[in-house]
């Protein structure tokens, strides 16, 4: 599963809110929502992200393998 904890602490180091990428960048909330909930976001969407923030994938997402029960 790709998670996107590393996300917001990346927009904090960076400055960059929420409100910011609503505002300045045209995000949707849905978009906020899906990354909130690590549902399905397109490459579109990341490397958006990447070049607002100035950083690599790996300082958005990150892969964690499930647990298998």
């Amino acid at each position: 599963m790709i998670v996107y904890d590393k996300l917001w602490q990346t927009m904090k180091q960076k400055q960059v809110s929420q409100y910011q990428l609503i505002r300045d960048y045209g995000f949707s909330t849905g978009q906020l929502d899906r990354l909130r909930k690590n549902g399905n976001i397109n490459a579109y969407t990341l490397d958006r992200l990447c070049a607002i923030l100035d950083c690599g994938l790996d300082e958005i997402a990150e892969y964690v393998p499930a647990t298998k029960d």
